[in-house]
């Protein structure tokens, strides 16, 4: 019997969306305010889904204690209060959209569940703007 279940977690982070392969005029008029050269920061909210079989003898896809363990491990205890930029080597080379954090969470994730589990991200920006990753 698959069944989903899902775990919010939440996290404060500051980013700045630039390409520097374009000049300072192409980032402004593609990324308006999230340009800005001191950065800018969100109030994240992460929704983790995992889809897996119910464990006939606990009752559990997964403890959610466990998982909320691994979401501290790899997600909020790295990402919290930092500037993705500037202190997060996986964002060395990768601009931090909203779409990108998400694949990267994804992927710390994935790498420490079980393959048997299907795993969705939904992270969201702001109230309004939220992405999924796998769609």
């Amino acid at each position: 019997m698959r069944t989903a279940v899902y775990r919010r977690a939440t996290f404060n982070a500051a980013h700045r969306l630039n390409n520097p392969a374009w000049d300072a005029e192409k980032n402004k008029a593609v990324f308006g305010l999230c340009n800005n050269d001191n950065y800018h920061g969100h109030n994240y909210t992460l929704i983790v889904k995992l889809v897996g079989d119910v464990d006939p003898e606990t009752g559990y896809v997964i403890d959610l204690k466990v998982l909320n363990d691994l979401i501290k491990e790899e997600v909020t205890g790295p990402l919290d209060h930092s500037n993705l930029n500037l202190d997060r080597p996986e964002f060395a080379t990768l601009n931090p959209s909203a779409e990108n954090i998400a694949r990267v969470i994804w992927e710390k994730l994935r790498k420490r569940l079980d393959d048997s589990m299907d795993l969705q991200v939904r992270l969201y920006e702001t109230d309004n703007n939220f992405v999924e990753y796998p769609a």
